[in-house]
């Protein structure tokens, strides 16, 4: 029988797939009627999605997958290079099976990257990060890491990532031929400049310090160049000012 556990997983998987955009509405009846589950599961596994970040709920919309803010999505990835950073800072060793294993992630990824499948890839590119720290003997933060890297694929989808999967596989690849050449240092660096990378291809919008900076281009009055000649001349005879002063007239409220 589907648990709270399974709804959650499969969740959370989606996301990562790119299969569920961020403010994605998530019914309780209609998770309850896929899953084959009551809705007080459904609720469950929605409920420990919310305390993770994942999800939010609210009176008007009910259940949806969070819009990260901006502030949000830099605190994401100042979060995700103090984690794995640090958990590659913390290793002194890695074994055979954890490397085959790491290689095997990586020989998915490249599969997947010359494959059709986005679904897949996106999973498998953040993925790596997850199978990273298992490989690395943390478990506690594998798990956290899968929360944040499925926040980073939502905060992708939102702010319309432009990274290439090519490149972040190559990145992904450079990281653990380090680990396995013992060069920890190398890795810890390896792996700020590929999240560097990918937070770089966001298109995050830097504020101007004006609030009214969007509304304001926004509301701006379309004019052509007879229209702009005609308000010049209104402004000249209304203030008796030459042609050539730069004030502007009409466009002063906004």
């Amino acid at each position: 029988m589907t648990n709270a556990t399974d709804i959650s997983n499969r969740i959370i998987e989606a996301v990562m797939a790119q299969k569920l955009a961020p403010g994605a509405r998530l019914g309780e009846q209609q998770l309850a009627l896929l899953f084959d589950c009551s809705r007080t599961i459904v609720r469950e596994a929605l409920t420990h999605l919310a305390a993770r970040g994942i999800v939010t709920v609210s009176s008007r919309r009910g259940w949806y997958v969070v819009e990260p803010s901006l502030s949000e999505a830099r605190e994401a990835f100042e979060a995700r290079r103090v984690i794995e950073m640090g958990l590659i800072r913390c290793t002194t060793s890695i074994g055979k099976p954890a490397l085959k294993q790491l290689k095997a992630h990586l020989a998915k990824e490249k599969a997947a990257v010359k494959g059709d499948d986005v679904g897949l890839r996106s999973f498998l590119l953040g993925d790596f990060h997850v199978c990273l720290a298992e490989c690395l003997g943390n478990s506690l933060l594998a798990d956290t890491l899968r929360d944040f890297t499925a926040r980073t694929t939502l905060i992708a989808m939102l702010y319309q990532s432009s990274h290439d999967a090519a490149h972040s596989c190559a990145e992904h690849v450079e990281i653990v031929k380090a680990l396995e050449q013992g060069q920890w240092a190398e890795a810890e660096q390896l792996m700020q400049t590929h999240i560097g990378h990918v937070q770089a291809a966001l298109k995050l919008q830097t504020s101007s310090g004006d609030p009214l900076a969007e509304l304001r281009h926004a509301l701006k009055p379309l004019s052509t160049p007879a229209d702009t000649a005609r308000a010049q001349d209104l402004h000249t005879s209304l203030s008796g000012k030459s042609s050539e002063d730069t004030s502007t007239y009409l466009g002063a409220l906004l």
